[in-house]
């Protein structure tokens, strides 16, 4: 595959995954316990934040992956 598409491919599934992470971790941040208690909050949010990190690291390698062979350019 062109790294040019790779990188479209990528591109757009980083943003669907920034989005869905952000719309449930907005939905989970209403749940009574993590509202009504200040550390539990602060400490969701942390995590929350930078939570997406995770599942995003896969995506930007396989669109930094191998290079095409020469032939493929």
């Amino acid at each position: 595959m062109a790294i040019r598409l790779r990188k479209l491919i990528g591109t757009l599934a980083l943003l669907v995954l920034v989005i869905v992470w952000a719309l449930l971790a907005m939905a989970f941040a209403q749940f009574p316990t993590i509202r009504e208690s200040a550390w539990l909050s602060g400490l969701y949010y942390v995590v929350a934040g930078m939570g997406w990190v995770l599942p995003a690291m896969p995506i930007i390698k396989w669109m930094s992956g191998p290079r095409p062979a020469q032939s493929e350019i």
